[in-house]
């Protein structure tokens, strides 16, 4: 396996987190900023081996708490949990199905910050929850239900370009002789 398309997925994923820092419009606008974060979880939990996404989701959930206001370490938890059960459950999912991606997405998205709050509530600063909070986690399931088949169908594509093609078995066996002529 060429690990190009691993290294480009945590790049993708800096990237998201990043980014979701960055677009001051668009957070005023929905009351929420953009976490793509649980829709790559899931592209990497159907995709690859459980110890590449441990370590993807610890290394997403640690640069989410390094650039939040949070408390760091916060979202390793749900983070994991999640990666971990989409992870040994990718047997049971229909990975190639669009309406599975978007719905697991959907639920990563809504997931994932409900158990984030409900950590921090557990510690000494409580966050504010509002009437407001079912809004922004709609809208972050909804983010994470339509980006999950998009991120599929990029990361799919960047495999076949860079990963060798599976050749289809042979219709003959190469352990027979062909013997040509008369007997």
């Amino acid at each position: 396996m060429n690990r190009l398309p691993v290294l480009i997925l945590f790049v993708v994923a800096w990237l998201a987190v990043f980014a979701q820092t960055q677009f001051a419009t668009i957070h005023d606008w929905l009351g929420v900023p953009l976490s793509a974060l649980p829709a790559l979880l899931v592209y990497a939990a159907l995709t690859h081996e459980l110890i590449l996404v441990m370590g993807f989701a610890v290394t997403g959930a640690i640069w989410v708490d390094a650039l939040s206001a949070s408390r760091f370490g916060v979202s390793l938890l749900p983070v994991g949990l999640f990666a971990y059960l989409v992870q040994t459950r990718s047997h049971l999912i229909l990975r190639e199905q669009r309406f599975a991606q978007f719905w697991l997405g959907f639920g990563g998205g809504m997931a994932v910050p409900v158990a984030t709050v409900g950590l921090l509530q557990l510690g000494q600063r409580q966050p504010a929850v509002t009437t407001g909070s079912l809004w922004q986690v709609l809208v972050l399931g909804l983010f994470n239900g339509f980006l999950t088949p998009l991120a599929f169908r990029l990361f799919d594509q960047l495999n076949g370009t860079f990963n060798y093609q599976v050749v289809a078995p042979q219709s003959f066996r190469t352990d027979r002789q062909i013997v040509r002529g008369r007997h």
